[in-house]
């Protein structure tokens, strides 16, 4: 009953993933470039498909026993386990993945360089099959020019731990181990499905009032935008 509602609330207040559903050309275009991972030292994919960068992450992530990490820079080599906070508020050392593929590129497009005060966001598993996201900035981080082309770093799944605390957690997996990725690739801000879907905050603003007011202040904000088009 409590994950009933838990799930309600999700649907209600957050956005929820896209479905992906792959053809069997588009399987066999996304095998091509897995192949090659395993022929070179951390290899920058060269991605020219026709296809959404988030589908083929989630391609990996999903069937090949890896993981993701999104990054401003575009040049890291191994990943060192650091002083971190979950989103339970748990202090580890860590180094932070996730499964998803729209959360990862989400950090690797974010200007780390233009947060002012604070940055909302996360990706909550509901159940088996949907994923809730939800991404909000202060309104000083927005006049910053946050968004920066990144690198998405494919991972070894093996040394992870999923971090599941309580009826709502995200989609957090952490490694006490450092890792070294074995590919990568560059991403931009267009490729972040989300990018029309992040909100504004005040800087002290309660969390819970970024959550409740989220989808609201999407909404008002493209009524905004289509006023101005209109003018």
């Amino acid at each position: 009953m409590k994950k009933r509602f838990y799930n309600l609330l999700l649907r209600l207040l957050l956005f929820p993933s896209p479905s992906i559903n792959l053809s069997p050309h588009e399987k066999e275009q996304f095998e091509l470039l897995f192949e090659r991972l395993a022929k070179e030292d951390l290899p920058k994919l060269e991605y020219n498909l026709p296809i959404p960068k988030y589908k083929f992450l989630s391609y990996l992530a999903e069937n090949k026993q890896l993981i993701l990490h999104g990054s401003n820079h575009p040049s890291i080599h191994t990943f060192e386990p650091r002083n971190q906070t979950l989103f339970n508020g748990k202090s580890v050392n860590a180094v932070f993945a996730t499964k998803d593929p729209i959360w990862s590129i989400f950090y690797a497009v974010f200007r780390k360089e233009s947060v002012y005060s604070n940055f909302r966001n996360g990706c909550i598993p509901a159940d088996n099959k949907h994923k809730y996201h939800f991404y909000s900035l202060t309104h000083e981080t927005f006049r910053n020019n946050p968004w920066t082309n990144g690198t998405v770093y494919i991972l070894p799944q093996k040394t992870f731990q999923h971090v599941e605390s309580g009826a709502i957690h995200f989609d957090e997996w952490v490694s006490q181990e450092p890792v070294t990725p074995i590919g990568k690739i560059d991403v931009e801000p267009a490729d972040f499905y989300f990018l029309s879907k992040v909100a504004s905050h005040h800087a002290k603003e309660p969390l819970l009032k970024s959550w409740f007011l989220y989808k609201i202040r999407i909404l008002t904000q493209r009524k905004a935008k289509n006023m101005v088009k209109i003018k």
